[in-house]
């Protein structure tokens, strides 16, 4: 527990040290990404689909992506680490919802939400805490509740630690990280891989799951 708390408390210093500069960086970054786009659109048609149920962004930094799935239709609000970045994302968008709270324990009850997204926020989860959050992201799903992760893919190699400008990261394996999604009872839906742009380093991996019920008997 107290390694966990070591590595949330220094994410969470590493972005209020920056956050100014990094929500400049990123606030108007879907604007050159149509396939981003797309998987994202693709996420909020089928949390409508099933009902009208709250949706998080966890890791939701300056919150555009917050935004940007409000403007899709669903009623979502964000969680973050960082209290400087919540400040900014609050001014933005005042008529948002932005909480502190962190991923691996999100302030819901069980099975309230329809719709979960992470946004490469995941990414600067150290790996052997990962199957965790996904337990963490099934517990507050509905059964049919949909998840979105955005993250840095590894090409097909083992999962690597790179050297991200705000705090460490690790590249996944796309096929690694549904295999642990699917253990904790999430079905894949669809992935999306999209080659890095001119002024990217990594292949970027999408992955829309959805959670099923839990079987007994």
């Amino acid at each position: 527990m107290a390694e966990s708390s070591s590595y949330l408390t220094a994410t969470a210093d590493a972005y209020d040290a920056v956050a100014q500069l990094y929500a400049d960086l990123v606030r108007d970054s879907l604007d050159r990404l149509p396939l981003d786009r797309a998987i994202v659109s693709v996420f909020a048609e089928l949390v409508r689909k099933e009902g009208p149920r709250p949706v998080v962004e966890a890791g939701c930094g300056p919150g555009y992506m917050t935004a940007h799935l409000r403007d899709l239709g669903l009623d979502a609000y964000g969680i973050d680490l960082s209290p400087a970045l919540l400040d900014i994302a609050r001014k933005d968008y005042p008529g948002l919802r932005f909480e502190l709270g962190s991923m691996d324990a999100i302030d819901v009850p069980d099975g309230e939400l329809g719709g979960l997204l992470s946004w490469y926020s995941a990414i600067h989860v150290p790996p052997p805490e990962m199957p965790a959050y996904f337990a963490e992201f099934r517990r507050v799903l509905a059964p049919g509740g949909h998840l979105l992760i955005g993250f840095f893919e590894s090409g097909g190699g083992p999962v690597e630690e790179f050297d991200h400008k705000v705090t460490p990261a690790y590249r996944w394996p796309i096929d690694e990280l549904a295999e642990l999604a699917g253990k904790e009872e999430f079905v894949e839906v669809g992935r999306m891989l999209r080659e890095p742009l001119e002024d990217e380093r990594f292949r970027r991996g999408h992955l829309l799951m959805r959670r099923q019920a839990a079987v007994t008997g």
